[in-house]
This record gives structure tokens, C-alpha cells and sequence, in this order.
């Protein structure tokens, strides 16, 4: 079998390492509150739809699905 070593990462590189870290950890956070404010907005339009009765099978879905973007964010 093949062992393989855990390398770390070398001295010269950190810094740029450290950038792509920090960059990535902004846009995992970007896009964390974009979904949770578009699935509220969803949610808000869905029920507001949901109260004109004609428009209540397009309403549902569309709030189920704003509620399903805001458990996505926040998990």
C-alpha cells in the first residue's frame, strides 16, 4: 500500500494562502446573507399572494420555497 504524508504548506506561500482564506470566507458570508434576504422577500411575497385567494396555488410554493432559502442560510 501507499502511504501518503501530510505536507503542509510552505513558508513562502502562507501569505497568499492566508488572502484565499480570507477571501473565501467573505464570500461564503455574502452569500449566506443574499439567501437569507431573498428567501424573506420570497416568503413575504408568497403570503402576500396567499391572501388573494385566486392566487393562493402560486403563493404557497413560492413562500415554501423563500422559507426553504432562509434553513439554507442559517444552516
Amino acid at each position: 500500500m501507499a502511504q501518503t504524508t501530510d505536507r503542509g504548506t510552505p513558508i513562502l506561500l502562507w501569505p497568499f494562502v492566508a488572502v484565499w482564506r480570507i477571501l473565501t470566507a467573505i464570500l461564503e458570508l455574502t452569500g449566506r446573507i443574499l439567501c437569507a434576504v431573498l428567501g424573506l422577500a420570497l416568503m413575504a411575497a408568497g403570503v402576500a399572494i396567499t391572501l388573494s385567494v385566486i392566487a393562493a396555488p402560486v403563493g404557497i410554493p413560492l413562500a415554501a420555497f423563500g422559507f426553504l432559502l432562509v434553513v439554507r442560510a442559517l444552516f
